[in-house]
């Protein structure tokens, strides 16, 4: 008997709230790092702050975006302890050092005289931990533990926030502080350890790879590779182009709406990686009721966002100067194309997810290829002709061409 829409939605709403907590202190801790960068930072530091952010997204993109997933789709339906599950758990431990090292190396090699051999190492510690960690917490969302899920979200917001208003405070340049910022984050790894022992995680363990899971897990980052070329490096490279081409109180005002964007994209985030994608994965055994529960998500969500983020647009002359600083008030005239383009983002996201608990990679592969493409040419022509107002415009066409992309494969060949 498929399972009535309205207990769908109960259920997803549920599940929503239950995270409550952890959203809302991440949500905190970035309003927070982003309120005291913007006004203690300097022109161009909620810019310096994106670009390292960014940075920190493409270095975890295979742990996070591969290893990550796929852990949480194959721990989901097994017993914390047992064999297959030390196994599944083995190989994302050693898949996420391994490309952290991997990345860390690139980074030395590539950095220039920005990125030292001392800076590139303390960076790449970090990273090291700050994924490890994630992953841990990943691992106990697969096994039911959301509250020390949400504890480990408290600790990872308060202590980078507290670590950029200590070296704010005490002088340092923003560069420093950004490291320091990273340092408070990976901080708490010894907590996500502690957690991951109560709940039964290390029973049993021996270090053993297991080749077959780590081959259980290469589609996962094949896809994660795929967002890392056509997404988060188009973004990188498109922000170190802005701050070389535009004066850095006007890219701020870019960065201002972006920033703003994060703040409710990191909650979304969430609610779709811990509520949304296990309950899917769970449920790609039965391909009817996986469409079912994706359908129904799709218009909850597709109605639920855009009264959201029509209040967020309602509020702007209070919220922009509140959250960041009163001269960035000018970036109300961009924020209109980025809601847009969040809209259309988060709504073709639950397709993309679709495509990962399926675990297919060329599908998946395919729609980042035409969606870098499609993002390059909006923005070859749109920047060209508006300036630094196309960023955002092309964004939103990117975006709605892209959900009308994915509605349409759905219907038609992804089912």
């Amino acid at each position: 008997m498929a399972t009535p829409v309205r207990t769908i939605w109960q259920g997803f709403v549920r599940g929503s709230l239950g995270t409550g907590v952890a959203l809302v202190a991440r949500a905190a801790g970035a309003l927070t790092l982003n309120k005291l960068v913007a006004l203690y930072g300097g022109p161009g530091g909620l810019t310096q702050l994106a670009q390292f952010q960014n940075l920190m997204a493409l270095f975890g993109a295979l742990p996070t975006d591969g290893v990550q997933v796929g852990a949480t789709t194959r721990l989901a339906p097994l017993r914390p302890g047992s064999g297959r599950h030390r196994a599944w758990l083995g190989a994302a431990l050693l898949l996420t050092g391994l490309g952290g090292l991997g990345a860390g190396g690139l980074l030395l090699a590539t950095g220039g005289p920005a990125w030292p051999p001392g800076r590139a190492a303390l960076f790449t510690v970090g990273m090291l931990l700050v994924t490890t960690q994630a992953l841990l917490s990943t691992a106990l969302l697969a096994a039911g533990r959301r509250g020390p899920y949400v504890v480990q979200a408290l600790a990872i917001s308060v202590l980078g926030a507290a670590a950029v208003a200590a070296t704010l405070a005490a002088g340092w340049p923003l560069r420093r502080v950004l490291l320091a910022y990273l340092v408070g984050q990976a901080l708490t790894l010894p907590l996500a350890g502690w957690a991951a022992w109560r709940a039964g995680l290390w029973a049993g363990w021996r270090w053993r790879p297991s080749l077959v899971a780590g081959r259980g897990l290469l589609p996962f980052l094949l896809m994660a590779a795929g967002s890392l070329v056509c997404g988060r490096a188009v973004d990188y490279g498109l922000r170190a182009w802005l701050i070389a081409h535009y004066a850095p109180a006007r890219t701020d005002l870019w960065q201002a709406v972006a920033k703003l964007s994060d703040n409710y994209t990191l909650v979304m985030g969430a609610v779709l990686n811990t509520v949304f994608y296990p309950r899917l994965a769970a449920l790609t055994a039965t391909p009817a009721q996986a469409r079912r529960y994706l359908e129904a998500v799709l218009g909850l969500l597709a109605v639920g966002l855009a009264g959201a983020l029509g209040l967020v647009f309602a509020l702007r002359n209070v919220l922009l100067p509140l959250l960041f600083a009163p001269r960035l008030l000018a970036a109300r005239e961009l924020l209109a194309p980025q809601l847009l383009g969040d809209w259309a983002k988060f709504l073709a996201w639950v397709f993309l997810y679709y495509l990962l608990a399926k675990a297919r990679p060329l599908p998946y592969l395919a729609m980042q290829a035409v969606g870098a493409v499609l993002y390059v040419a909006a923005l070859l022509a749109l920047v060209q002709q508006y300036g630094l107002p196309g960023v955002v415009w092309a964004y939103a066409l990117y975006y709605t061409v892209l959900l009308g992309l994915c509605a349409a494969l759905y219907r038609w060949r992804w089912k």
